[in-house]
């Protein structure tokens, strides 16, 4: 469903680790707005609800609310690093357009609810 590559998967071990709180997760999800319709929410949580997809990946637990699970499907998180230090990428095959920023989208089949302008 998800891939994430080896120097993301570096990347989020090392990160967990500093939180020092061995009860966390990864979890990533979609929720409505951002400049195209839908934004993007990864973060590490602790409580997991009875709907959600548990997925192991590169030795992380990664978790998926069950509506967001339909947009993420084939979805590449990966770690580049640059000259301000690096982040995240986010592949979306299911993403028929993208903001500048790469931060929402919207699919052929769904627009999400586009933030107000100004607000993107």
């Amino acid at each position: 469903m998800i891939q994430i590559t080896e120097a993301a998967g570096q990347k989020i071990q090392e990160m967990l680790a500093a939180e020092e709180n061995e009860g966390l997760f990864l979890r990533v999800g979609v929720q409505e707005g951002g400049c195209t319709g839908f934004s993007y929410g990864m973060g590490f949580d602790d409580e997991q609800h009875e709907d959600d997809r548990v997925l192991d990946i590169r030795d992380l637990k990664v978790v998926v609310d069950q509506d967001s699970a339909k947009y993420l499907n084939g979805l590449e998180i990966d770690w580049k690093e640059s000259g301000l230090g690096g982040g995240f990428t986010i592949f979306n095959p299911n993403a028929t357009a993208t903001c500048g920023c790469g931060s929402s989208f919207r699919t052929a089949t769904d627009a999400g609810k586009p933030a107000a302008a100004g607000e993107c």
